[in-house]
């Protein structure tokens, strides 16, 4: 694929509450329009004869923004029983891959060895994946009584804080970057990630791009630096957060504990706090991945970006399903299911701020999507 996805970010429009219902529930109606992407699936059924177990797993970052599109989806289809797991992205690929989820959410995209087993998984068929949440990582502090709404770190200093190098609130680096805050002497505790993690993947591939060097061990899932403290998915990381006076952590913007400070980033000769139009500034700047096809919408995210009023430290979290199962019920419940994510109803629900407050994809990118979804079938 050789179309950039640059300027495809932009906020979609809100669709109406009729519109949804004639997207999901066409067949409820004697309309032609009765197989429309939504409400139709591989096997020409529509959304009210959808049913059966829809079984999901991966990304914790997702697990906000699936809860309100299983709510949505589940409105429309009540007889289908969707869940997802929220095992974090390596263990959901690991569990798309053996055939125990349907779909899942990845963080990261699919490994060049991933994409090979996944030809045998989808019966012949290929994996998709879309681009469909769309959030800032917010690096997130537990200090109790900083007067300061953000902290201002640059990026080499960053890296050096989760590195390890920089080891008390108040040093020099911090101190520059923060004229007039009184930091405090307290002991930098950080805080990442224990399991294999996408969200840990996207954080220290911006600190690999954008620290100048001062980043050392690469972009990987795995955290790689010893002595830290650390979490079990994003639950335990805010749950770490919480309980140390200090601490440092990465984590979805969603879930950020109310009333802690966050970084503004600096990019250019500006500090960014995050924000999703900041998040969706940054994926307009970055074209697709040269392994990208029109089933695999990979993004090529710009990290070191110099564009002022970006936030580069963003994940596009994936959804990964088959382009082939071995059930027209299957086809047909994950087929409605991302549509129904993909429609412009089901990204403002994600982004509305009391569920995920994700970006929403725009309707460039949407058309890509859905012509990747009207390809899932049966075997």
């Amino acid at each position: 694929m050789t179309v950039k996805l640059a300027g495809s970010r932009r906020l979609a429009g809100v669709a109406t509450i009729s519109a949804l219902a004639i997207t999901l529930a066409a067949c409820s109606s004697s309309s032609d329009d009765g197989a429309s992407a939504a409400g139709s699936s591989a096997g020409g059924e529509t959304a009210a004869a959808l049913s059966g177990t829809l079984p999901g797993a991966g990304a914790t970052s997702q697990e906000k923004a699936m809860n309100g599109w299983m709510a949505g989806f589940t409105e429309a289809n009540p007889d289908v029983q969707v869940s997802y797991d929220p095992t974090g992205s390596g263990t959901g690929r690991e569990m798309f891959l053996n055939g125990s989820a349907l779909f899942v959410g990845s963080d990261a995209a699919l490994k060049p060895e991933e994409v090979t087993a996944a030809k045998e998984r989808c019966f012949g068929g290929e994996a998709l994946e879309l681009p469909l949440y769309i959030s800032p990582i917010a690096v997130s502090y537990n200090l109790p009584g900083l007067d300061a709404e953000h902290i201002n770190l640059d990026p080499a200093t960053l890296a050096k804080i989760f590195a390890g190098e920089i080891k008390t609130w108040n040093d020099p680096a911090i101190a520059a970057t923060n004229e007039g805050v009184e930091l405090p002497d307290t002991a930098i505790i950080p805080i990442n990630r224990s399991d294999s993690s996408g969200t840990t993947e996207n954080f220290t591939e911006y600190l690999d791009a954008a620290s100048g060097g001062a980043w050392t061990h690469g972009a990987v899932e795995d955290w790689p630096v010893q002595g830290t403290q650390s979490g079990n998915g994003t639950s335990g990381v805010v749950s770490t957060l919480e309980g140390a006076e200090g601490g440092i952590a990465y984590l979805d913007a969603s879930q950020v504990p109310d009333g802690f400070g966050t970084v503004a980033v600096k990019v250019g000769e500006e500090f960014v706090p995050f924000s999703a139009e900041a998040a969706a500034a940054v994926v307009d700047a970055s074209p697709a991945t040269e392994d990208a096809t029109d089933l695999r919408l990979t993004i090529d995210l710009a990290r070191d970006t110099q564009e002022s009023g970006t936030y580069p430290i963003v994940l596009v979290s994936y959804s990964i399903a088959c382009s082939t199962y071995d059930s027209d019920q299957d086809a047909a419940n994950v087929k409605a299911l991302l549509s129904y994510i993909a429609s412009p109803e089901g990204q403002e629900r994600a982004a509305d701020p009391s569920v995920a407050g994700s970006a929403p994809i725009s309707d460039t990118l949407r058309g890509q999507v859905d012509a990747a979804i009207e390809k899932i079938s049966a075997a």
